[in-house]
């Protein structure tokens, strides 16, 4: 009974340290949306809550006065934004109106609450992933996760500049916990995970490739319809067909063009497989942005589908944690959305501290350690970085640590996959 009491007592001091740690880190990131000024021609420039200003609040505002947001010459001329609004499916326009209905700080503030409840959220799934593992305190392990979360470089940039991925975050992360179970719940989340095609198109192919072929076709249907509605009031609105075409195509060209969305800008934060080629190697071969997409999202896909076909529990660790992971390096993606997979790192690192001498453990160890980069490349690295190797290594340092992740965990998983080439199939898994 003493030893239950003192265990009892150390988890609710441990908990409580972990509490307050998360609260200075959770209020030191929600300050941008309470100091940031209202936006205006003087301060486009300004960088707190710039994605939630750029590529929600205004959008939504030339939304609902008549306006196509998609047309990057209609944002710059009649809102204060320094970035187009990019192709977002079209429901985000409705799915995010209440935050942009009341006046600019008080939906930037309602808007940094929300993604840090979800941030909390994504810290209570990353735990249901490591209790597959062991029996890790839920109220414990989630602060400490949210708390980790919020401190890191990656957590602290969405509520800093206000970005949408928290909520594909929790969304991926529901599709590869409820795929074999609840599939029904899976394509709701992958229709959310959707919102941003270049996080929910890859995703769909390797589900589709993996055998749950239902959640890929009906998440992608639903986002298709949701959407359909939007669509069709900005073709009629904008002129027809033609002229929503021309606007669509004006908005991928000027995406290509910016310092921080065309593949080969030498100091763009890219770290997606043909970008950070080019930015390692100044060299980019001639459709190397499709060519990389085909070939990231084939080799996962064969080696996923072996994976899933493995009794060894681990291979569902590393199999979720790759299947991640190809989704931000087969096309553009920024640091931050490296989000998307810390459920499936939390039981990646499980399953390599539980069988690190195994199978393809020493390479799932360093993709674990690589992943991590992102999340501790702060500011601080940054002023040790740029002034020894320039701008361009800073700003290529994370995109190489996740193309290395990837590499490593193709390693994994073909050595999993080698040893165990006679395995007995797992009851639920698809072929």
């Amino acid at each position: 009974m003493t030893h239950r009491r003192r265990t009892g007592s150390a988890s609710a001091l441990l908990t409580a340290l972990a509490a307050a740690v998360a609260a200075v880190s959770a209020w030191r990131a929600l300050r941008p949306a309470f100091e940031v000024p209202a936006p205006g021609p003087g301060n486009r420039a300004e960088e707190r809550l710039q994605d939630f200003r750029d590529a929600l609040y205004f959008p939504i505002r030339e939304f609902l006065a008549g306006g196509n947001p998609y047309d990057p010459a209609a944002m710059f001329e009649h809102w204060p934004v320094r970035q187009s609004f990019n192709l977002y499916q079209p429901y985000h326009l409705y799915l995010h109106l209440p935050f942009a209905r009341p006046e600019y700080r008080l939906g930037a503030v309602t808007f940094v609450l929300l993604s840090l409840g979800l941030l909390g959220l994504l810290g209570r799934l990353a735990v249901h992933r490591m209790r597959e593992w062991a029996p890790v305190p839920v109220v414990l392990g989630t602060v400490v996760a949210a708390a980790l979360m919020v401190s890191s470089q990656v957590g602290k940039a969405q509520l800093y500049l206000g970005q949408i991925n928290p909520l594909i975050a929790v969304a991926v992360a529901g599709v590869l916990i409820l795929r074999r179970d609840r599939p029904g719940w899976a394509t709701v989340a992958l229709a959310f995970a959707w919102l941003k095609p270049q996080f929910g198109f890859p995703l769909a192919v390797l589900l589709w490739c993996q055998g749950f072929r239902r959640v890929a076709l009906g998440g992608t249907l639903a986002a298709a319809a949701a959407s359909l509605p939007v669509v069709v009031w900005l073709v009629v609105e904008g002129g027809g067909i033609g002229s929503f075409a021309r606007t669509i195509t004006a908005n991928l060209t000027h995406a290509r063009g910016t310092g921080y969305g065309a593949v080969d800008s030498p100091t763009g934060e890219r770290i997606d497989f043909a970008a950070v080629l080019f930015r390692s190697t100044g060299w980019l071969a001639p459709g190397a942005e499709l060519v990389t997409l085909v070939a990231v999202l084939a080799v996962t896909a064969i080696l996923v589908r072996r994976l899933n076909r493995l009794a060894d529990p681990a291979a569902g660790a590393v199999a979720d944690l790759l299947v991640c992971v190809a989704v931000v390096v087969a096309v553009v993606h920024q640091p931050g959305d490296v989000l998307i997979a810390v459920p499936a790192m939390a039981a990646a690192a499980m399953a390599w501290w539980r069988r690190r001498n195994g199978p393809g453990g020493r390479a799932l160890g360093f993709a674990v350690l690589a992943l991590a980069v992102p999340f501790l490349h702060l500011h601080l690295v940054d002023r040790v970085l740029i002034p020894v190797f320039g701008e361009r290594t800073a700003a290529t340092v994370d995109g190489v640590a996740v193309v290395a992740c990837w590499c490593a965990l193709v390693v994994s998983a073909a050595v999993l996959t080698r040893r165990h080439a006679v395995a007995v199939p797992v009851p639920g898994r698809p072929g």
